[in-house]
């Protein structure tokens, strides 16, 4: 089972340079939560942060009951065996095969046998759909099979958390497509805390139970999913719709004058929401909220369209009926 994050006032810098400050979020245990940014806004930093491989200028990073930032290397080291790690690139050793590449964390970080560090490398290679795989060098293999390989090698100790840094980097729609299915479905099945770095907005709108963007050296919003995607929220709106007109600039955020020029336009309404991605046998998972809940209970009213997937079906209203054979866990 997955365990919560707690990120209490965070500021990081390099020299003069402020990437971010008073960043305050939690994530919630055993949900998908994502966060989203332009490019330059520290969210690799932030992730970094989470494990300690970076040290905040000040703040604090609670996990499982220790204060990332304040642990002494030993408590360091063993917070650490929480988390699994799949990197933008899959960061597989191009002179190990795919199966020693798995098995690598559990050889230097375990005292297990080499038969049971095998049975554990193909029983993840199977989760990840690379079963068969284990013999090829990683120069031999596509890219979406290379993260496939660095989620599995991210797995294979158990980590309560899996953070992602912009799995979807590189891949074409349709391998996309697959990852986030594959995080929907891992999640289902291990319970863990998933928290993914991205700028796809395709797989923000489709994959988290949580959404959060980074902006303007701080953290503009964080929260369900359906509050992100309904809000006008000027930053949050243009980017998650992906609009010019907004405080994002091409390079940077825009001046006054830019957001002054634009002034006169209505504002845009936020994009139709779309159901989220179910896990593939049909469940529903214990974090996934009925369609339509949130803004229920805060009195917003849903963007036209929203709930409708791509065979017309209707999820808002039809949820009961298109859940009915999974009913969601008690």
């Amino acid at each position: 089972m997955g365990v919560e994050i707690r990120v209490e006032g965070l500021r990081k810098s390099f020299g003069r340079q402020v990437i971010w400050e008073d960043v305050s979020l939690t994530i919630p245990a055993g949900e998908i939560s994502a966060l989203l940014g332009p490019s330059g806004t520290g969210k690799s930093v932030f992730l970094k942060n989470l494990v300690g491989l970076l040290r905040p200028d000040r703040g604090h990073v609670y996990v499982g009951g220790g204060d990332v930032p304040r642990l002494n290397e030993n408590d360091l080291y063993a917070l650490r065996r929480k988390f699994g790690v799949l990197f933008q690139d899959g960061a597989l050793f191009g002179s190990l095969n795919i199966f020693d590449n798995i098995a690598f964390p559990l050889r230097e970080h375990t005292r297990k046998r080499e038969s049971e560090i095998r049975r554990i490398v193909e029983e993840k290679m199977e989760m990840v759909g690379l079963t068969g795989a284990g013999g090829k060098l990683p120069g031999e293999i596509s890219g979406g099979m290379k993260k496939r390989a660095g989620l599995a090698r991210a797995l294979v100790l158990d980590p309560e958390v899996i953070l992602a840094d912009e799995p979807d980097s590189g891949l074409d729609p349709v391998r996309t497509a697959y990852l986030n299915q594959l995080f929907v479905d891992l999640n289902a099945e291990l319970g863990a805390t998933f928290l993914i770095v991205t700028h796809d907005i395709g797989t923000a709108r489709v994959l988290p139970d949580n959404l959060g963007l980074l902006f303007r050296r701080g953290l503009v919003m964080f929260g369900p999913r359906e509050m992100i995607l309904s809000s006008t929220h000027p930053a949050v709106n243009q980017f998650f719709n992906a609009r010019r007109q907004g405080p994002i600039g091409m390079a940077e955020e825009k001046d006054a004058a830019q957001i002054e020029d634009e002034g006169a336009a209505p504002p845009a309404l936020p994009a139709p929401i779309q159901p989220q991605l179910m896990p593939s046998d049909g469940r529903v998972r214990p974090s996934m909220r009925r369609p339509g809940e949130w803004l229920r209970d805060h009195r917003v009213k849903a963007p036209p369209g929203s709930f409708i997937d791509n065979e017309g079906r209707d999820w808002l209203t039809g949820w009961d009926g298109l859940t009915a054979a999974h009913q969601r866990p008690q």
